[in-house]
């Protein structure tokens, strides 16, 4: 054995420690980043001469082991816009070369992180606290997510377009009239319900639909009068149509006027003396629709029409003439929307990103694909405690959150590194003991030298 060797090795010995030692060092300092993965010393042995009669001192060579897969605590935040990956998986996220505040210049490299604690910036870029632009699948005009790319998510504050109503959609019980037993129906107090529609602006209106019993000569069952009005001043009349129901309670006939309705005074009551024949289909089963003239402009310069839609004939689902003291509304509502401003943004635990208005509405601009790799313990680290892929990472696969075997999103929350101080205080002391051993053999063999050298003496 070489005493030179034995120095050599001691020395290897001195150079790995120091690398674990700045491993160690790099954890600890790192031990409350957000998203940081530990990294940890693999010792490889390297032989000069090893045989059954002789074996020559070799060398150690420490490589670093890098512990991506390796999840960190998962801890609430006040942050509405922080997410953290529960499970395998990384955001997809980009790095900019512009100074902060000026339009971002991407790197067309793409990185990964398991920092998730976003926030956005005066662009309106979602970043996290290490200045890194959130990737994922944006949405198009009509909401339809183009999966076939990833790009920055950038949330624009505009206001909310207002939708014009088109559809009301009504189901009430109106009272059997009179005293069930009496073979005349008598004349009932008018009941109402009000409901607000939306014109192509976005200005709100008020249309009141009362419904007046008025008894048919010579006829049995009597007639419901509906009419629609809206909150002109004075009120103004625009649609009114006679309504019958079959022995069941269920609705026969609804029969507007002949001629064509259009805004003005009041119409008097339909009287009709015999049975009217409905102008709208009464099959069972189809829709029983009203439509309703306004004297609202539409942008193409024409009147806004609302469909009033009473339910189907011979079903439950709309207007019923059932057993009861009084009358019953069971459901009221619009598709119109009024106008509204950008009020804020959140996250879906499907990694939807969620823009929400002042009038209550909200909009998915985006989705957050969770990043898969087959080893990610081989990404390549960069700052920012993120990754880049290497040919023995793999492809990188985009899923959606839990499902192909990525993890699942926890919003607002971050994941803490996964760095163990105990553990590493532990190392530290291994590492510190084994430097001082092989400083120990290099002094040693250095006296031996030189003992070796004095013999000529």
């Amino acid at each position: 054995m070489s005493l030179f060797g034995a120095m050599n090795t001691a020395i290897s010995g001195l150079t790995g420690q120091s690398a674990a030692f700045g491993n160690i060092s790099d954890n600890i300092a790192n031990s409350q980043t957000t998203g940081f993965k530990r990294v940890d010393t693999d010792f490889i042995d390297y032989l000069t001469v090893s045989t059954p009669t002789n074996n020559e001192p070799g060398s150690v060579l420490a490589l670093p082991d890098y512990v991506n897969n390796v999840e960190g605590t998962i801890t609430q935040s006040d942050n509405p816009l922080a997410l953290a990956v529960s499970g395998q998986g990384f955001f997809a996220v980009s790095q900019s070369s512009s100074a902060p505040g000026a339009a971002p210049n991407f790197n067309p490299q793409q990185y990964y992180t398991r920092d998730g604690d976003f926030q956005m910036n005066s662009n309106g870029y979602l970043v996290n606290d290490a200045g890194e632009y959130l990737n994922g699948w944006l949405a198009n005009a009509n909401g339809t997510l183009d999966k076939t790319n990833i790009a920055p998510i950038q949330i624009t504050q505009s206001a909310y377009q207002p939708v014009a109503t088109e559809n009301v959609t009504m189901a009430a019980n109106l009272p059997p009239a009179g005293n069930p037993d009496a073979t005349t129906p008598t004349q009932q107090d008018p009941v109402s319900s009000t409901i607000e529609v939306y014109d192509a602006e976005g200005t709100a209106h008020q249309l009141t639909m009362s419904y007046t019993l008025t008894p048919a000569a010579g006829t049995t069952p009597a007639y419901w009068n509906l009419a629609v009005t809206d909150d002109a001043n004075p009120p103004n009349e625009i649609a009114q149509a006679y309504l019958q129901f079959n022995a069941n309670g269920t609705l026969a006939q609804v029969t507007p006027p002949a001629t064509a309705f259009s805004p003005g005074p009041p119409i008097t009551p339909l009287v009709p003396a015999t049975a009217p024949t409905s102008l709208i289909p009464s099959t069972p089963g189809t829709e029983a629709t009203l439509t309703l003239p306004t004297a609202y402009p539409t942008i193409a310069g024409q009147y806004q029409t609302i469909a009033l839609k009473l339910g189907t004939f011979g079903g439950t689902d709309g207007l019923t003439q059932f057993a009861a003291s009084g009358y019953t509304l069971g459901g009221l509502s619009q598709d119109g929307v009024p106008p509204g401003s950008f009020s804020s943004v959140s996250m879906t635990a499907a990694g939807g990103v969620v823009v929400n208005y002042s009038n209550g509405e909200s909009r998915t601009v985006a989705q957050i694909p969770v990043m898969t790799f087959a080893a990610p313990d081989a990404l390549q680290s960069q700052n920012g405690a993120s990754f880049t892929a290497t040919q023995a990472s793999g492809p990188v696969l985009a899923n959606t959150a839990n499902t192909n075997g990525s993890g699942s999103l926890v919003t607002s929350s971050i994941e803490e590194s996964n760095v163990d101080l105990a553990t590493e205080f532990s190392k530290l002391i291994v590492a510190q003991q084994a430097y001082s051993a092989n400083a120990k053999v290099v002094t040693t063999a250095s006296q031996m030298i030189q003992n070796t050298l004095d013999m000529k003496q």
